[in-house]
Formats: structure tokens, C-alpha cells, sequence
């Protein structure tokens, strides 16, 4: 592990709005990937889902379905497994990035036929990843934004790591709280991965900000067996 990696705590502890975020990178021991998606909302409708768990793929649901007002782009599939490969994002690009690679064709072929989303003023970027679970682990990260301000052009960013044992990257939509939201700027930040997935999915979930953190998930993948170990957390209750 790199010493001076900070830990994802120091990355959010104080941020009041850091949106949608994928941490990507290898355990301390060297022996599992791991990754963590996690969602915060400002508004109603974007507060009311929850994560639930469907194998390998991971989707967001409505909570109280009588109070949805837009799903647009709030209901997604934001993990999906596809052969080798883990995908994690933050939208419906999730389903773009799978079909491209059930085809052979590469991430950033996937996306470069998406751009940000639609909700001006906001114009929220696109923040994707990708876990390469072959015999040499690597991953990828991405981030579609906005260029001009008015949503008529797209600056499209890609990552690729080769994994350093107890460190990762995490991106985010979001510098912090603002109206409009200000866009995640410069690259991926370095961070810490501990060996115990419980003990990172907890780390994050107790350092976001409590009034709008929504749902988090956090895997690991054992490299040598395929075992996976995962965390979901939940602002909300699920109903079983």
C-alpha cells in the first residue's frame, strides 16, 4: 500500500454534495478487487430508492412508488457482470457498456456514443467503470461532461489503471453542494482499499453527508477463486 493514499474518509468527510461516486482497486493483500457505487439526492424524488441485489447485477428501485415523479434518471441497473468483466456507473450506460462488450467491442467504444445527462442546468457527467477480472486484474474509469455550460458539447475522459495493492481511484459527479452543481474536475483521486469490504462500505456510509446519502454498495471479488463478499446500504428500509 502507498503510505501517503489517502483514506476515501478524508476524500468526503465535510462534503456536503459529492453526488454519485465509483471507487475501483485492490485490497491491501493483493488477492481481490473491489469496487463502491454509492448515490446521495438533494430533492424527493431523488431520494426516495433503495439498492436491491439480483444476483451480480445491482438495481435501483422507487422506495414508495407513489411518490416517483420523473424515473428517468433516477432508475437504473448501475452493476452489471458481463463474462469477465464488472461494469459500475452512474446511469442507464450501464446497459450500453454491456451490450458492447457481450460484442467485443471495448469501454470507451461503449461510450463514445453517450454523452451527460440531460438536466440542465446541471448537465451531471456520466462516471463510469469497468473491472477487467482476468488473469492480470485492471480496471477503467470514465467521465462524459459538459464543455460549453449550455449542453451542446461533450468532453469525454478515460482511465485505465494497472492495480497497486491497498489503493484505488474514485471519482464523483460533483465537487460539492452549488446551484448549478459544480462538475468533478482533473482526474480520478487515489485512495485506500482495505482487505475487509464490510469495514469500507461502512467507512464511506458513515462519512457521507447524513441528510443526503441514499444507497451505497460495496464488492470484492476474490481474484483466485471468483468469490464475491458484498455490502448494501440503505437510507431507506427494503421490504422483503
Amino acid at each position: 500500500m502507498i503510505k501517503q493514499t489517502p483514506t476515501i474518509k478524508e476524500r468526503i468527510y465535510g462534503n456536503p454534495y459529492v453526488g454519485r461516486g465509483i471507487a475501483i482497486g485492490k485490497s491491501e493483500d493483493g488477492k481481490k478487487a473491489v469496487f463502491a457505487y454509492f448515490i446521495m439526492g438533494r430533492s424527493e424524488n431523488s431520494r426516495n430508492r433503495v439498492f436491491k441485489a439480483q444476483g451480480e447485477t445491482v438495481t435501483i428501485y422507487p422506495f414508495d412508488e407513489s411518490k416517483v415523479e420523473d424515473p428517468s434518471l433516477i432508475i437504473y441497473s448501475p452493476v452489471k457482470r458481463v463474462k469477465n468483466d464488472l461494469i459500475v456507473t452512474n446511469g442507464d450506460q450501464t446497459d450500453t457498456i454491456a451490450e458492447y462488450v457481450k460484442a467485443g467491442k471495448t469501454f470507451a467504444e461503449a461510450l463514445g456514443t453517450r454523452s451527460f445527462e440531460p438536466d440542465a442546468p446541471n448537465f451531471t457527467p456520466r462516471i463510469s467503470g469497468i473491472l477487467h477480472l482476468n488473469e492480470k486484474f485492471s480496471y477503467e474509469l470514465s467521465i462524459l461532461k459538459c464543455a460549453d455550460g449550455k449542453g451542446e458539447t461533450c468532453n469525454r475522459y478515460f482511465f485505465s489503471y494497472e492495480p497497486i495493492p491497498g489503493a484505488g481511484h474514485f471519482i464523483h459527479t460533483y465537487v460539492t453542494n452549488g446551484n448549478p452543481l459544480p462538475a468533478f474536475e482533473g482526474e480520478p483521486e487515489t485512495v485506500r482499499i482495505p482487505n475487509d469490504v464490510t469495514a469500507f462500505a461502512k467507512e464511506i456510509w458513515e462519512n457521507l453527508n447524513k441528510e443526503n446519502k441514499i444507497a451505497l454498495c460495496c464488492r470484492s471479488v476474490d481474484l483466485a477463486s471468483g468469490e464475491t463478499e458484498q455490502v448494501i446500504y440503505n437510507r431507506h428500509e427494503v421490504k422483503k
